[in-house]
């Protein structure tokens, strides 16, 4: 059994995750930490889990998490980043659920998150945990900076048209909606039921802080220098990414189709549906998957990629558990094999 811990048991990503692990066969549960819960009943604050896990919420300096094989960071973002050294030297492998170690250059990282990076020499040791890329770099590694929501859908739907050439990298669009539970657990006026319901915008035009991460992964993929607009929408729905995905093609003649289909056909949770589909996120609700569609309107040039997932399994804890089993030499399946919800 894997002993893990979670550091930040409070926010939706840190239920989803105490959600997935709790039903694993492979995992022992055995610390969840959080500040002001510290002394609560897990259970008390998520009652879903009753029944589940008799454990309480504990401080996260009591020492615990470095008897744990595997730490979980549901935190903040800037809170990994000043634990994770001492975990390491104690042998601890840890898979950040945050932004702290998925940009390599640490400049970026205090760019767009507004704060020194207190580790930076780890920014080249993190492996970015996007499995369907990384598998045999996440395997062996001591440290996985699971990506964001935003960053693995479009990531997803771009990737095999950047792989092989097929698309001017100089003019990508990544247009963009997400449900309220990707801004996270903390009240704010724009995220309560009444503003947010029956209501649709954009946000973050400017710049949002995963942009940097979708572009580099992009960058990697192409092998040069992308221009990317990416523009994030509010959409009135709990759970749920969608990104609606342009470029121009450079090669007309290429099946489309049968390229996405070669690309993931091995992988377990990204599902390239049928020609002519238009994927909905209630497919992929409460699901690790990832469900693409490619499409070229009136057989011109520009082709439209629709890639949806569920901003907290595919997007953080499902995710998350996906390369632990990676990492750990698991079936990459086990414990994350929902069905998703419907209705």
């Amino acid at each position: 059994m894997i002993k893990v811990g979670v550091v930040g048991g409070t926010g939706y990503t840190g239920v989803e995750l105490l959600r997935l692990l709790t039903g694993h066969p492979e995992v022992e549960l055995t610390v969840i930490t959080s500040r002001s819960e510290a002394g609560r009943p897990v259970a008390d604050l998520f009652p879903n889990l009753r029944g589940y896990t008799e454990l309480a919420f504990v401080a996260p300096e009591g020492g615990e998490l470095e008897g744990c094989d595997l730490v979980f960071f549901a935190t903040p973002n800037g809170t990994a980043m000043q634990m994770v050294p001492g975990l390491l030297e104690a042998g601890v492998r840890v898979i950040d659920l945050a932004a702290d170690f998925r940009l390599s250059n640490a400049r970026d990282w205090e760019q767009w998150y507004g704060m020194p990076h207190s580790c930076a020499e780890l920014l080249q040791q993190a492996v970015y945990g996007l499995t369907e890329v990384n598998r045999a770099a996440i395997a062996g590694a001591r440290l996985v900076a699971n990506p964001g929501c935003y960053p693995t859908a479009v990531q997803l739907g771009f990737l095999p048209l950047l792989e092989e050439g097929l698309i001017d990298v100089d003019h990508l669009i990544a247009d963009a909606k997400s449900g309220v539970s990707g801004a996270g657990r903390k009240p704010a006026t724009g995220f309560l039921f009444c503003e947010a319901g029956e209501n649709f915008k954009a946000y973050a035009v400017p710049g949002h802080r995963h942009l940097p991460e979708i572009r580099q992964g992009l960058e990697l993929a192409a092998g040069q220098p992308v221009g990317l607009t990416f523009v994030p929408h509010l959409t009135p729905m709990i759970r749920g990414i969608h990104a609606t995905l342009y470029a121009r093609l450079r090669d007309t003649e290429r099946d489309l189709q049968a390229l996405f289909e070669a690309r993931y056909g091995d992988e377990q949770f990204v599902d390239v549906l049928p020609a002519g589909s238009h994927p909905e996120t209630r497919s992929v609700r409460g699901a690790n998957h990832c469900r693409i569609a490619v499409h070229r309107p009136q057989q011109g040039d520009t082709v439209v990629v629709l890639s949806v997932i569920d901003n907290l399994v595919k997007g953080a804890a499902g995710q998350a558990i996906q390369n632990m089993n990676v990492m750990f030499a698991i079936p990459e399946k086990t414990g994350i094999a929902n069905i998703a919800l419907l209705p």
